[in-house]
């Protein structure tokens, strides 16, 4: 039972981890308009008890990525320089749009895991009662 349990949990913090990421590519996406928005990034590392691996995944921290903002002509714009020009955003909808479907593939294997691993136990339970 044990293990079903520590199944459980490493499946929890899978989708923890892909909910935390499609959160911030659902931000990116939302911002792709904004001038002077910078993509936020974040890493996945083990999770560590006492210098030894758990087999559950933490987030890192967000990171901005640090690519040169595009200039984009538009005079009209309230920041705009003297030159007509402001600093667009660095989002790439493409890259957001691939991150999203990998995020959710991640989710959905980790969720049916923890579903099989819930229908384990549960059954488990229905043989140790007989």
């Amino acid at each position: 039972m044990n293990d079903l349990m520590k199944t459980l949990t490493a499946s929890a913090s899978g989708m923890k981890a892909q909910a935390a990421r499609l959160r911030h590519v659902s931000e990116n996406i939302a911002n792709a308009d904004t001038p002077g928005y910078r993509r936020k990034t974040m890493g996945f590392s083990e999770a560590m008890d006492a210098g030894r691996p758990t087999g559950l995944v933490e987030t890192g921290r967000v990171r901005l990525d640090r690519t040169e903002l595009p200039r984009v002509f538009d005079p009209s714009h309230p920041m705009s320089d003297e030159t007509g020009h402001h600093d667009g955003s660095n989002v790439d909808l493409v890259v957001e749009i691939a991150d999203a479907r990998e995020a959710q593939r991640s989710y959905e294997a980790n969720l049916k895991m923890f579903d099989q691993a819930r229908q384990m136990s549960t059954r488990l339970l229905e043989l140790l009662r007989r």
